[in-house]
């Protein structure tokens, strides 16, 4: 099967490429690390929650993007989460971050305007709100796709098990952990092949 990166992912996976491609870049890799570090570090920190978001949001939003491109089902719930979480951070903290926008006036609109005098009274609409998106964010990724290359041929091969395309599927997956072929092209393939 081939060589394993230390994440246990096949290296013929797209994301196990990746990993142990962005692994041999050397300082960019540690740089990577440090800097999630930091933006951790700065949104535990109550007077630094808005840096810490404005560091963070590039990361993790590089982080979803990667994790969609290539189908990783490691992050792909996780990650989009967490990048609506850190979208919720910089609205709270808009009034802070407003300054460094290209704007010649800054127009308080609703949205990011935090309230003058707490209510006591529970935002059943904002909560609603957030609980709806993470169920349609969780919906998408786990039903958004027909097929996923999964982290190890046995899963792949798995999903495809008792079902029409099960030769068409053995061969996707076979694609992408044995041949290390990229997704597109595998894909295409198992398109090509199934009933």
């Amino acid at each position: 099967m081939g060589e394993r990166f230390a994440s246990g992912l096949a290296i013929n996976h797209p994301m196990g490429a990746y990993l142990e491609a962005l692994h041999h870049t050397g300082y960019y890799y540690s740089f990577i690390g440090f800097a999630q570090v930091l933006a951790a570090i700065l949104l535990i920190i109550p007077r630094t929650v808005a840096l810490g978001a404005i560091l963070y949001f590039p990361i993790i939003l590089n982080i979803w993007l990667l994790s969609f491109a290539v189908r990783f089902e490691g992050s792909f719930v996780t990650s989009p989460l967490m990048v609506l979480a850190n979208l919720y951070l910089i609205i709270w903290n808009y009034d802070r971050l407003k300054f460094i926008l290209p704007f010649k006036k800054f127009p308080n609109y609703r949205l990011f305007e935090r309230p003058k005098k707490y209510s006591t009274k529970f935002p059943f609409l904002f909560f609603t709100g957030v609980i709806v998106i993470i169920g349609l964010t969780i919906a998408l990724t786990e039903f958004g796709y027909e097929v996923m290359p999964r982290n190890s041929i046995s899963d792949c091969k798995e999903q495809f098990q008792n079902t029409q395309n099960t030769a068409a599927g053995f061969s996707f997956c076979e694609c992408i952990h044995d041949y290390g072929k990229p997704l597109d092209v595998c894909l295409e393939a198992f398109e090509n092949k199934k009933i």
